[in-house]
């Protein structure tokens, strides 16, 4: 049963809910707009070439959530893949219901998660040193992941990174519109024989298929054992407790609760699903590169989200040629910016020995899980709050 506190506490929520900045349409909201290509591209292009999941009811679920979360927050508030299960689907060959089946059973457990107010007293363990360090860690893993597909083309990634930093601040031309056209030139260069594939682009309207008939009960236990239960721990680290931190800090206006984040990740990935879309989850990574390279509303998820349901409606054939505009060098200058954006934020932590010691203990684990970089960064900070420890 929920106290007097939490019930006061989501009702200022949702009151501020209704005094929410207006979404913008402007162009740095259309910059921001593909601030978090860098994680999309990889996921959608390795879930349709190697999972094979069709490419028509993955980016129009993914369109819809995208607008969803715009249109409600008000704020570039993400929508991504879940990384656990993504790596684990293309990694493991197995089919595509069962992977619906595990969006499905993602969704039931944080919708009870949120509803039943269970995600409460887990969040509050989250010190500021546990969240920084979550954050940083992140933030740091996209800075890596992020060169590592910059030296596929050392070059083209230092001409883009020069560029980006001039533009960073501008504007009037987005540095994210100079990083498109700088890919799609170079793509164009590298591989010349892009223009014959470009040119067999079609329109076909198509709609979603109802994919639930073809999820059967060893989908779902097949799905809850190999995907399900090994991302719950980052969810909560990536995708609830960070996201609101980082949301709250950087739009004081339009806080969210982790009560209605939870919430929010299990009735997209129960609807998901139902119409082949993958399971996704409101990253913190996400957040920070569509405000790196504009964003301030939910606008720019609204923008994302209808150009991924045009594609998916009316070029759905077409989505592994779309794609190949974006080279890989510059979808990791597009993650490195993100991972610097998400990282800085820890510039707050403060000049408390054991705090830091913290956030960097949390962070070292953070890169390699989320969930243990949790339970560690919880079970250090108390130890040392208590003085059971001394560093």
């Amino acid at each position: 049963m929920e106290t007097n506190i939490e019930i006061a506490e989501d009702k200022i929520s949702d009151d501020a809910a209704k005094t929410k900045t207006k979404n913008h349409y402007n162009r740095m909201e259309w910059a921001g707009a593909f601030g978090d290509v860098g994680t999309l591209i990889p996921f959608v292009v390795a879930y349709i070439t190697i999972v094979k999941i069709d490419p028509l009811g993955l980016l129009f679920m993914f369109g819809i959530t995208l607008m969803a979360s715009g249109l409600y927050y008000r704020t570039p508030l993400p929508i991504q893949p879940m990384k656990a299960i993504g790596a684990a689907a293309i990694a493991g060959g197995i089919s595509p219901a069962a992977l619906f089946g595990s969006g499905l059973t993602t969704g039931l457990f944080w919708l009870i998660a949120g509803a039943t107010g269970a995600i409460r007293p887990i969040a509050k363990l989250a010190t500021k040193p546990v969240v920084r360090g979550i954050m940083l860690g992140l933030g740091l893993s996209f800075m890596v992941d992020g060169v590592h597909r910059m030296m596929t083309v050392p070059l083209l990634s230092g001409i883009a990174l020069v560029v980006t930093y001039l533009l960073l601040t501008n504007p009037k031309i987005p540095a994210m519109f100079m990083l498109l056209i700088i890919g799609v030139v170079s793509a164009i260069i590298m591989n010349p024989q892009i223009i014959s594939e470009l040119s067999k682009i079609h329109i076909g309207f198509k709609l979603p298929v109802f994919s639930l008939p073809m999820i059967t009960w060893n989908d779902l236990v097949t799905g809850t054992l190999i995907f399900t239960i090994p991302q719950i721990p980052l969810t909560l680290g990536n995708a609830v407790i960070a996201i609101v931190a980082e949301n709250n800090e950087l739009f004081p206006d339009r806080q969210v609760t982790e009560k209605k984040i939870a919430i929010s990740q299990g009735i997209m990935n129960l609807v998901s699903p139902l119409f082949g879309g993958i399971p996704m989850c409101h990253g913190a990574g996400g957040m920070a590169g569509h405000v790196r390279f504009g964003a301030k509303t939910g606008g720019a998820l609204v923008i994302l989200g209808s150009m991924l349901i045009l594609i998916a409606l009316f070029f759905s054939d077409s989505v592994a040629i779309i794609f190949k505009i974006f080279p890989n060098a510059i979808l990791g200058v597009i993650l490195f910016f993100a991972g610097s954006e998400l990282a800085i934020v820890v510039k707050d932590i403060g000049d408390k020995k054991p705090d830091f010691y913290v956030m960097i203990i949390v962070a070292a684990f953070a890169m390699w899980n989320m969930g243990v970089a949790f339970l560690v960064g919880v079970i250090l900070d108390n130890s040392l709050r208590r003085g059971w420890l001394k560093i």
